[in-house]
């Protein structure tokens, strides 16, 4: 369905193993890019406290996208939501843009993404400041084709952002700031699996 966005997100202990799996079966890499993103929001924080994101994010493009909940997210695993997204062609001057219209940057976050190709589904290999994990986006019947491919089942299966994720580890572990960047987590050896482990589908 146009603008709907299907995908399931996985903790992953060896991304390398997994990574290695696709390329034999002959997924098809796009490279490994540094992702930068701003979160936008309301003076009263209204995108947010109605599911919705607003986000500017470069990563050798600029993109401008907005999400909003789907009624279906979360079952059997699957987060759905409505995306509309528009590349730009300046990441300050859509900054600017947004706070002259009132938006006000609210949160900064950081990943490395590597993108692969393989039966239809885009899949990306994820390194956030507090874990590795893997998306697979795609048709449903795709995506389970891909993960029985790589031995995966609705178990284990996460299905949030990593923003709500990483709430609850600010709430866990007393985090003492908001952007969700490399930066901010260095040096930490909190045990951050003991609470990503609850998002994780029981099977």
């Amino acid at each position: 369905m146009k603008n709907i966005e299907v995908e399931v997100k996985y903790r992953l202990a060896d991304t390398d193993a997994v990574r290695h799996r696709l390329v034999v079966a002959g997924a098809i890499s796009s490279g490994r890019v540094f992702e930068a993103n701003i979160r936008y929001d309301t003076a009263d924080g209204g995108i947010r406290q109605a599911g919705c994101l607003l986000r500017l994010r470069k990563d050798g493009k600029t993109r401008l996208t907005h999400k909003t909940p789907h009624a279906d997210t979360g079952a059997e695993g699957f987060k759905i939501h409505r995306e509309l997204e528009v590349e730009v062609s300046d990441f300050d001057t859509m900054d600017g843009i947004l706070r002259a219209l009132g938006f006000g940057a609210v949160q900064t976050y950081e990943k490395w993404r590597e993108t692969l190709h393989l039966k239809g589904c885009e899949i990306c290999l994820d390194t956030l400041p507090y874990g590795e994990f893997m998306e697979i986006e795609g048709e449903k019947g795709r995506i389970e084709e891909v993960a029985q491919l790589l031995g995966l089942t609705r178990k284990g299966r996460i299905a949030t952002n990593y923003l709500a994720l990483f709430e609850a580890l600010k709430t866990e572990f007393g985090l003492p700031f908001s952007d969700l960047t490399f930066e901010n987590f260095s040096g930490r050896t909190d045990d951050f699996g003991s609470v990503l482990s609850r998002f994780e589908a029981a099977g």
